[in-house]
């Protein structure tokens, strides 16, 4: 018995036109993946119509103080979000490092996709934006 292997397509959200055929830019595979799940990290509640919950509270969160009970607070509300909305993926690691003196926080996620036996690796650098 063979496993269906899914090759996942999103949009660029860049609207960057393709060079020869002026068609939008799709992204594929994982980079559609990381894609969706940053976009998800960084929308907040509220923020898309008639979906009150779909989104998180990271941006939010990222105008407290640096700490370490905040990277914490963050590292939940990531898994959290991740788990309820982006069912592609299941992770396998989250740490959220807190660093008071850049002010900001570094993310890694590594993860696994539905249809490859290969985890992904991410680090994301979350700060205030000015």
């Amino acid at each position: 018995m063979s496993l269906e292997v899914r090759e996942y397509k999103d949009l660029n959200l860049n609207f960057q036109a393709h060079p020869v055929t002026k068609d939008l830019v799709k992204r594929t595979g994982n980079s559609a993946i990381i894609g969706a799940i940053r976009n998800l990290l960084l929308t907040n509640r509220f923020e898309k119509p008639f979906q009150p919950n779909y989104g998180s509270r990271v941006r939010s969160l990222l105008f407290e103080d640096v700490s370490f009970i905040i990277a914490n607070v963050l590292r939940t509300e990531i898994e959290n979000t991740i788990t309820n909305y982006e069912p592609r993926v299941t992770i396998q690691s989250l740490k959220v490092e807190a660093q008071p003196e850049e002010n900001r926080y570094v993310v890694s996620l590594s993860f696994y996709t539905n249809n490859l036996e290969a985890p992904v690796t991410i680090n994301l650098f979350l700060e205030k934006v000015r």
